[in-house]
């Protein structure tokens, strides 16, 4: 049914249109990355805390969430080696943090769609499909706002995310989902720890291929790896970091996935996520950045 429904809506266009070559940039300060800080103690946790906070954007009142033990990427309206390009990046990332990528043929989690206007493209399909969006059950996206902003932004990137919570032990889905009875799935009552964690099941990740031609390919496969991965902030202010999400800005400052995107990742699908404040989560993040910072830091330079 989807397949059916983005015929109808896609035009196909030609994958020369998402790489072009790079003009000279005027040179900026450089941003700063995890290779780059000496400092002791608090200083590096409070950078790395202001980091995770503009970035982290997880679902309503919920913690937040991550794919549990695979994806499946399927990219649309682009030349075939371009898709694949795309796919095979993002399936390596996802495969460094421990995740298990798609077999071929597999059915997609995460649809990648580019397009010559990525704002009326949007508004067709939501139109068209509003259930594989907002699908109705509690704590599963960002809300109204957030997914009119989705809509109607004009960014050369745009993705909406759609996460569940679920028992940890068991995978099975924790809230009432409309159209289906109660959740069936018990949990052990406890006031610091919890079995209900979140979990990604869903990404939309629109791509306009006008608005991103002062990128290599590269960069637009890391910059689309990275927010599949994370549910990412759209508004999110990194200016004062190295980081892939500053692309768009600043094309020559960041080429690939930087030591803080890398961390960022690595903390993310590396927390145990039991703890009942979903402020824990954030935390485990901050400690993995900080331990990268420390083993960037200890490796001497060759004499």
């Amino acid at each position: 049914m989807l397949a059916v429904a983005l015929a109808s809506l896609i035009m196909l266009t030609s994958g020369q249109d998402v790489v072009s070559a790079q003009d000279p940039l005027v040179s900026q300060p450089p941003a700063v990355d995890l290779e780059d800080i000496v400092v002791e103690g608090r200083p590096l946790e409070n950078l790395t805390q202001t980091f995770v906070r503009e970035v982290a954007a997880p679902a309503r009142n919920r913690g937040m969430a991550r794919w549990r033990d695979g994806l499946c990427v399927g990219v649309a309206n682009l030349q075939p080696e371009i898709a694949q390009y795309i796919t095979d990046r993002v399936s390596t990332v996802a495969q460094d943090v421990g995740l298990k990528p798609g077999e071929p043929g597999c059915e997609p989690h995460v649809l990648i769609i580019a397009t010559v206007d990525a704002s009326a493209f949007t508004r067709e399909f939501v139109e068209v499909r509003p259930r594989l969006f907002r699908v109705g059950g509690s704590g599963m996206d960002r809300g109204a706002t957030a997914f009119d902003a989705f809509v109607e932004n004009d960014q050369p990137v745009r993705w909406w995310n759609i996460s569940v919570p679920v028992n940890d032990e068991t995978g099975l889905i924790a809230i009432r989902m409309p159209g289906f009875g109660p959740a069936r799935t018990r949990v052990q009552p406890s006031r610091i720890t919890t079995q209900i964690v979140d979990d990604t099941k869903r990404a939309f990740i629109i791509v306009d291929v006008d608005k991103t031609k002062d990128v290599s390919l590269e960069q637009l496969a890391d910059y689309i790896a990275f927010i599949t991965l994370a549910q990412v902030d759209p508004e999110a202010d990194t200016s004062g970091y190295a980081t892939i999400l500053n692309v768009f800005d600043d094309p020559a400052q960041t080429l690939t996935l930087t030591n803080w995107d890398r961390a960022y990742l690595r903390g993310l699908y590396d927390t145990i996520r039991r703890r009942q404040n979903f402020g824990a989560q954030r935390t485990e993040v901050v400690d993995s950045i900080v331990r990268a910072h420390h083993r960037l830091t200890s490796v001497k330079a060759p004499e």
